[in-house]
């Protein structure tokens, strides 16, 4: 289940954007989770399942236009379940009536792969 983030959530946030390899560094880590913190545009989700976070999806918004996913991590331990890809699908489902939904650069190829599943 997609959940939105929140202060007390921090540093599972944390943890899991720790894994995508723009994010390695403390401070840039940091600024980002600051920014999910403080800038309307930018949205950051978990996925809970039972009571374990084993996830995280970051979107951000573009002049009313366009709804980006830029971070998107899956615990190392949880990985190749279609996690990421659920994800993916319910950051667009809540998305694709305002927004176009498209990714960054970093995670083009990943969401592709994805694209397919898209309903």
């Amino acid at each position: 289940m997609l959940i939105r983030y929140k202060k007390s959530l921090e540093k599972i946030a944390m943890g899991l954007l720790s894994f995508m390899p723009e994010e390695k560094d403390v401070k840039k880590l940091q600024s980002t989770i600051k920014e999910y913190e403080t800038n309307s545009d930018w949205h950051l989700f978990l996925w809970k399942e039972a009571d374990d976070v084993l996830g995280a999806i970051g979107v951000r918004l573009e002049e009313d236009i366009n709804a980006v996913i830029q971070h998107i991590s899956v615990n190392p331990s949880h990985r190749n379940q279609g996690i990421g890809k659920k994800m993916v699908n319910e950051v667009s489902k809540l998305y694709e009536e305002k927004y176009a939904v498209c990714a960054a650069d970093e995670i083009q190829q990943f969401y592709t792969k994805c694209d397919d599943d898209i309903e």
